[in-house]
């Protein structure tokens, strides 16, 4: 199941447990693991891509071992909330994972990449440190919103 709406992602849990985050861009894949009472998110690995099915063994690599019962993707859009071609490309990513089985959350991630960066350049990080840290920052950003969101869905 893929939805865009926090409550059916929810429904479709069958508890709390661990999420993974997805920040899916064309050169990398950043990712971040929250706790699995949903109170906070982490930044985790980055994954240089290649070829899908080589970014699809990397990250399912991280599934069982992390316990993650759904994944947060964060989703491109305009700044109108109109979709774009990177839109377009996140949901076909999202359809090509939809058969783990776990349930998919798109999460709009309009404005997280600048959201993190402005903290990055305000601790006095060097272009080289944010660039490499930008991504997996950026899933902990969209995984947080998320699960933010998720608890006041549940009332929890």
């Amino acid at each position: 199941m893929i939805t865009a709406a926090p409550s059916e992602f929810r429904a479709a849990l069958p508890g709390c447990g661990r999420l993974l985050g997805l920040d899916v861009g064309t050169k990398t894949v950043g990712t971040a693991l929250c706790d699995a009472g949903w109170s906070f998110a982490s930044p985790a690995s980055l994954i240089r891509r290649t070829k899908f099915t080589a970014d699809k063994a990397a990250l399912a690599a991280m599934l069982v071992p992390q316990s993650v019962k759904g994944v947060v993707i964060g989703l491109p859009l305009n700044l109108d909330g109109s979709d774009s071609p990177r839109t377009q490309s996140t949901r076909a990513f999202a359809r090509n994972l939809a058969d783990w089985g776990l349930p998919i959350l798109l999460w709009d991630e309009r404005w997280s990449t600048v959201a993190v960066e402005r903290v990055m350049i305000e601790q006095d990080l060097s272009r080289a440190k944010r660039a490499e840290r930008v991504d997996s920052l950026a899933a902990a950003h969209i995984l947080q919103a998320a699960i933010d969101a998720l608890v006041n869905v549940s009332g929890g």
